[in-house]
């Protein structure tokens, strides 16, 4: 080391001239170095700390309690400890941030001997995400300050928020028609709630079709038929991939798309129907980092990179949970979009062609995007002409740019729809309900 190699020469020039006064300033600074070094190692690996907080799934407009406590395990005093709890940046930029911030992180303290304090602050969830809490990042040194120590401290929590859920209008219609349900032009299965008339008795007809009082006015069995069974329930698309929208809107376009399909599959799920949900995103977990929480580091920005979530996922596959019913797909589906974020993998047609064979001909294919290129609208035609019945909801608000999107696909027979705020959510379902009481 320079400074060792420095102080060597000094010393060997104090023998050499014999200056006694050089050489016990020599001295002195040889021990304060050495016992500062030694101190500055000692308090790193005495301080210890645990974090506690209040919840780790909240509802948007919860209020988390976060508390970080920090030890000496060592009966020697620690002079000072900087210690900061990591949150996301991203999570902290926008107005109002997604995760708003009350109180400190950030606390400067002297630790006796055996003692404790405490950090605390809340967070308050303003947007749905996936949200690294921690872990604290520690810097102490002697009391010159002569050598610092960088360390990570306690794993890290992840807080989970989950998406709004708006309510959607006309399920008080007493047809108890769901979202999605359109007449097929091929039989999938027979709707009992809905016969369409009465025909001659064929063999292999179940014996609870027959149409008793048309077999005694006839004089010979008649068999009920029913109308081809409505599409029951939904499969949601949902097209994250970052070049669907437009930056300057952004978070909100994509934040009402996800809005949207959380409202979808929980009035789906409340009325008994199957949902499933397909979509490019990325999966914010997979984003997280676990190793390096022991690492000796030698800056605090080490310190800093070494305990966040990495910035980016080479993940392509789609994510796709089965279309189903039960409280366990909706809880998925949920937990898929609290943690989904913005991606630059697959585009709308790749993942459609990815994935349609997984989607189910006995539910509707609802898509929720907010721009779409020629490719992924002839994607969508495509499955219009094998059957599938397909709504698009379009995430726009300005009615010409909803026009230049809707025109080519209304030409490829899809059903369109206009997603201008959450107030539209709100209607989304009121015209095609009304639609078929009438």
């Amino acid at each position: 080391m320079n400074w060792v190699t420095i102080l060597l020469f000094l010393l060997l020039c104090a023998v050499l001239f014999r200056a006694g006064l050089l050489a016990y300033a020599l001295y002195t600074l040889v021990g304060v170095l050495l016992a500062g070094r030694w101190l500055a190692r000692h308090a790193s690996r005495s301080i210890t700390a645990q974090r506690q907080c209040s919840a780790l799934e909240a509802e948007i407009g919860d209020v988390v309690s976060v508390e970080v406590r920090l030890n000496n395990k060592s009966a020697i005093p620690i002079p000072w400890a900087l210690v900061e709890d990591l949150l996301p940046q991203r999570a902290l930029v926008h107005t109002p941030p997604s995760l708003e911030l009350a109180g400190r992180r950030t606390m400067l303290v002297s630790l006796p001997g055996r003692s404790a304090r405490t950090l605390r602050y809340q967070l308050k969830a303003n947007r749905r995400g996936y949200y690294q809490i921690g872990p604290a990042v520690v810097e102490t040194g002697d009391v010159f300050g002569l050598h610092r120590r960088y360390h990570l401290l306690s794993r890290p929590h992840f807080l989970t928020v989950y998406p709004k859920i708006v309510p959607i209008e006309g399920y008080d219609i007493a047809s108890r028609r769901p979202v999605g349900e359109v007449r097929l032009a091929h039989r999938l299965f027979e709707d009992v709630t809905r016969l369409a008339g009465v025909r001659d008795y064929r063999p292999g007809d179940r014996f609870n079709t027959i149409h008793w009082p048309a077999t005694a006015r006839t004089g010979s069995l008649q068999t009920k038929v029913f109308e081809p069974s409505c599409v029951a329930g939904a499969t949601l698309v949902l097209d994250f991939h970052q070049d669907g929208y437009d930056k300057r809107y952004e978070p909100y376009r994509s934040e009402l798309a996800v809005t949207a399909a959380a409202s979808l599959a929980h009035v789906l799920y409340e009325w008994n129907q199957q949902v499933g949900l397909v979509t490019n995103g990325r999966d914010a977990a997979d984003r997280i980092r676990w190793e390096g929480w022991s690492y000796d580091l030698r800056s605090r920005d080490a310190a800093i990179e070494q305990g966040s979530m990495l910035p980016r996922s080479e993940r392509l596959r789609p994510l796709v949970i089965p279309t189903a019913r039960g409280p366990e797909v909706l809880r998925s589906i949920r937990d898929a979009l609290a943690r989904l974020e913005l991606t630059d993998g697959l585009r709308l047609h790749e993942l459609l062609l990815e994935t349609h064979a997984r989607l189910p001909r006995d539910a509707a294919v609802i898509v929720l995007v907010a721009k779409l290129d020629a490719a992924s609208t002839i994607a969508l035609g495509n499955l219009v002409r094998q059957g599938y019945a397909v709504t698009v909801l379009v995430s726009i608000y300005e009615e010409a740019d909803y026009a230049e999107v809707a025109g080519p696909l209304i030409a490829e027979g899809v059903n369109v729809r206009q997603l201008r705020n959450e107030e539209s959510i709100t209607r989304l379902c009121h015209e095609a309900v009304l639609a078929t009481v009438g």
